[in-house]
């Protein structure tokens, strides 16, 4: 224990062993409750140490209430970081306490000065060369406070005047001073915390040529990544059909995710979708729009998978002699074969990083992994560690719909962001509890990424077609969490599911060609691309801390604000939605105005980015939502 007590500091993972997650840019606190004996001042500083292992100037600590010190500081270089807390006793602090009242009781009045003659002279000589001003103004002060012609009040006035305080402030005399440890931070680049995905499947645009017909209209809708599945060759044998029939009839092309045929595994492309030249082009073009590319990354084998041959041991073997395929009961997969990471874990490893490699080198620093939770964490810390060393730029999505303690341990062991439990979050409470649990202290692990829907989950909330909930719900996941997500169909309202009861859709992209008409009236398109102009122009909404939720009258309107606060810059974004988008109803919406910057008792402006509207505001507001009315409001604050 130090000198100066400190404890509960924040951000800190499994007692320093990972990294706390970061992001370039992100302001993100360091919190810690720091106390002493008895009434003696302290001082408390963060101390940051950067990629290039040189410390920054240190950063006084604020103290908020109960011991409780908060400092929010901003990153501004991709690669690991460190802050230590430093602590002290405060003589000068105590002095500055001390002194007035003593003075004003008359007690020991002619002695204070000279105490604090003594700090400030010894300030003055421990101050850096070259701080000649500083040196100058704390020793004239000393002198004003050893001036016995002068009263003791107008010596204390003297000695402590704002030149004196911010020279002290800056230099302060630091008398049992300590350290914590260092507790290591990773700080990424913004795409591995924010951005707006779209997938898609090239196949059914005629190949990776083809599908770059496709880019236009999903730059238009302003997305930052597209997301395609496996790009590889596709096994033949226990090939799915339409609808995921065990027997394939000729034509169907099977799930992407049955890697591996003839043609190729793991780092080969499907020949019906091109080569690799065309992936090159289809990569090279998705960055002429400003967007990027992810891959998925299976880490699974159709029964003709070149590796099922050359190496057998990487796969599990039953009593039968026969390959397991992957089952999750009741739910069979007979055209994939999972692998087995324990019977050849170096040689397993190292095939799997060289794959990586190679789509990196191919222009993808952007995968989204399938099913990590089925293989072993400790593979998954040892690659993301290796790509880290040497491209710390590449992200790593977790498809982790799993155990939150899983989930957890993937986001600590390296995983950049991972899918979340927001799919099936419907009611207030729910999302109430969910937004503040994925912003909360969890945002150092495991960074969320909202998805409306993906090619295995239709959820029961959009089987309807109801295209106001399919409005609701792409506003709760682009303003909840700073990185969302949407699979292709979402915006013309696809939402028929293979059978009631079934988060499936009919005649699912997974195992067919689908063409869709994106040319419709009803199309989705130009609210979702002024949903994402609406996060590229606040980033509030790119960030995962600061989210408050806000009290409603209605258990069916949800609000809840995000906040972005620099030395530049204070944006803020307050959402109101109706859960229940229609019907129409009414509710008085309770604001915790400090968390939004804005005093008790205070009005304010507040546009409606959605709508354009412009309403005063103030601690408790009407709102009026569905029906005939817009779902939300997605609500700035003018300063």
């Amino acid at each position: 224990m130090l000198r100066i007590p400190v404890m509960d500091v924040c951000p800190v993972v499994e007692h320093r062993a990972y990294a706390a997650k970061a992001a370039v840019g992100e302001p993100f606190p360091i919190r810690a409750r720091i106390f002493r004996e008895g009434h003696d001042e302290l001082g408390a500083a963060v101390v940051l140490t950067g990629p290039d292992g040189k410390d920054r100037p240190r950063l006084p600590f604020p103290h908020l209430d109960n011991d409780h010190h908060e400092l929010w500081v901003t990153l501004d270089e991709v690669g690991p970081w460190s802050y230590r807390i430093e602590t002290w006793s405060d003589p000068y602090g105590t002095w500055l306490h001390d002194a007035p009242i003593k003075v004003a009781a008359d007690v020991d009045a002619e002695l204070m000065p000279i105490e604090g003659a003594l700090l400030l002279e010894r300030a003055a000589t421990a101050l850096p060369r070259g701080r000649t001003a500083e040196r100058a103004t704390l020793r004239a002060a000393a002198k004003v406070l050893r001036d016995t012609r002068r009263s003791p009040a107008e010596r204390l006035e003297a000695a402590t005047t704002p030149e004196v305080l911010d020279v002290m402030g800056r230099f302060p005399v630091r008398d049992l001073l300590g350290s914590t440890p260092s507790y290591p931070v990773f700080a990424d680049r913004e795409r591995a915390l924010a951005g707006a995905w779209y997938e898609l499947f090239p196949r059914s645009y005629g190949g990776l040529r083809g599908a770059i017909g496709q880019l236009d209209r999903v730059a238009a809708m302003g997305f930052d990544v597209v997301y395609l599945p496996p790009v590889h060759p596709i096994g033949r044998v226990n090939r799915k059909g339409r609808n995921n029939a065990l027997v394939a009839e000729p034509g169907d092309p099977g799930s992407p995710w049955a890697i591996g045929a003839a043609e190729g595994g793991h780092d080969a492309v499907h020949p019906d979708l091109g080569t690799l030249e065309d992936l090159d082009a289809f990569v090279a073009a998705t960055r002429e729009r400003g967007m990027e590319v992810a891959l998925d990354l299976a880490l699974q084998c159709a029964p003709d998978h070149p590796w099922v041959a050359a190496h057998p041991e990487w796969f599990t073997h039953r009593a039968d002699g026969t390959i397991a395929y992957a089952e999750n009961p009741p739910k069979k997969y007979q055209d994939i074969y999972p692998l087995n990471f324990d019977t050849d874990p170096d040689g397993l490893y190292e095939e799997v990083l060289r794959v990586v490699r190679h789509w990196m080198a191919h222009g993808i620093r952007i995968f989204r992994v399938d099913n990590p939770h089925t293989k072993p964490v400790p593979f998954w810390e040892r690659l993301l560690a290796d790509v880290r060393r040497t491209d710390p730029d590449v992200v790593f999505l977790a498809e982790a719909f799993t155990r939150p303690a899983m989930m957890r341990a993937l986001g600590t062991v390296g995983f950049h962001q991972s899918y979340t439990y927001f799919t099936w979050r419907e009611t207030k409470e729910e999302l109430e509890a969910y937004l503040e649990e994925v912003s909360g202290r969890k945002a150092t692990v495991m960074r969320p990424a909202f998805w409306v829907n993906t090619p295995d989950i239709l959820p029961t909330h959009l089987q309807t077609g109801d295209p106001a909930m399919f409005r609701l719900r792409a506003v709760l996941a682009a303003t909840g969490a700073p990185t969302w997500g949407m699979y292709s169909g979402f915006e013309v309202l696809e939402h028929t599911p293979l059978r009631p009861g079934s988060e499936e859709y009919l005649d699912s992209e997974k195992y067919e060609i689908k063409h869709r008409d994106f040319d419709v009236p009803d199309s989705l398109a130009p609210f979702i691309a002024r949903l994402n102009a609406i996060r590229r122009e606040h980033p509030a909404l790119r960030q995962l801390h600061r989210l408050r939720v806000h009290e409603t009258e209605s258990d069916q309107i949800l609000c809840f604000s995000r906040r972005h606060l620099d030395d530049v810059l204070d944006d803020v974004v307050i959402v109101v939605a109706n859960l229940e988008p229609s019907v129409t109803h009414e509710t008085t919406v309770h604001l915790d105005l400090p968390a939004l910057g804005i005093g008790w008792g205070e009005r304010f402006t507040v546009r409606d980015e959605l709508t354009g509207a412009v309403f005063e505001w103030g601690e408790d507001d009407y709102v009026k939502l569905g029906g005939d009315s817009p779902v939300a409001h997605v609500l700035t604050v003018l300063r």
